[in-house]
């Protein structure tokens, strides 16, 4: 099957989601796709302590989902979308997938990185893919990507794309996730921001190269450090559903039985 698949590599303005949401639709209403995916806490931005980014964070079915589902109806497009989730008692770092019906899935950071410990409350279900279009979609957050068991047990599950939205600051992560493409033979957007923010007086760069990959590794498109940019290319899914390398099925010959201490 083919989809059009992209991403959105954009620079919030920390703590202004008004002014971040029509940067949103100012950038993507040109576009048509399948499938876009947004950066991590793309309404609010990163380096904001807990009272700032509790002022700034909404529900899932909230402001970014109903703008997003607006926008949805009117070029076709689903949105992938990181935001911080308030559900009444605790905040998540959380991504959402909107299309023209609304909402249809969200997933809750599972492993936190450096500070956000401070600010949200970690997710607590183990990652399950969703049905998009006649394949399915694994959702993952940003620092997800150096714990290789997220994406595996989403292409185990049947996931053919990850979407991988983030705000990272380390450079190993595009081509780690070249690496995870390989060994689960998935597609993978992974959608980074750009810019600089400060945290307690000290400045945070993101990395930007927002990536999407094959699961033969090649990288279709990926993007500068400091720029904005909207990618859209066309993936044929059925290459993710193909887990034989070089006459080997590299999942039908795995050893579970072997691999127990990875549960301890």
């Amino acid at each position: 099957m083919k989809l059009t698949v992209g991403y959105l590599q954009l620079e919030p303005r920390p703590g202004d989601p008004e002014h971040n949401r029509r940067r949103i639709v100012e950038l993507l209403s040109p576009h048509r796709a399948d499938l876009i995916v947004l950066p991590e806490l793309s309404t609010s931005g990163y380096c904001l302590e807990s009272a700032e980014m509790r002022a700034v964070a909404e529900p899932a079915n909230g402001p970014t989902a109903h703008l997003l589902e607006e926008l949805a109806r009117e070029t076709g497009t689903h949105y992938v979308v990181g935001f911080p989730e308030f559900d009444g008692e605790r905040l998540y770092n959380c991504i959402i997938l909107v299309g023209p019906s609304g909402l249809l899935t969200k997933y809750r950071k599972i492993h936190l990185f450096g500070f956000e410990p401070e600010v949200f409350t970690p997710g607590d279900r183990e990652p399950e893919p969703v049905d998009f279009k006649g394949t399915r979609l694994g959702l993952m957050i940003c620092f997800d990507w150096i714990y290789p068991e997220v994406a595996r047990i989403l292409a185990l599950r049947g996931a053919t794309v990850l979407c991988h939205p983030s705000n990272l600051v380390l450079p190993h992560c595009p081509d780690a996730m070249i690496t995870r493409c390989l060994e689960n033979r998935v597609f993978a957007v992974t959608t980074n921001r750009v810019g600089e923010e400060d945290r307690r007086g000290e400045s945070v760069r993101f990395t930007g190269m927002s990536q999407v990959v094959t699961p033969s590794g090649e990288v279709l498109g990926r993007a500068g450090d400091e720029e904005e940019r909207v990618f859209i290319t066309e993936i044929e899914t059925e290459q993710a559903e193909n887990k034989v390398v070089q006459g080997n099925d590299i999942f039908a010959m795995r050893r579970p039985r072997l691999y127990r201490r990875l549960c301890e």
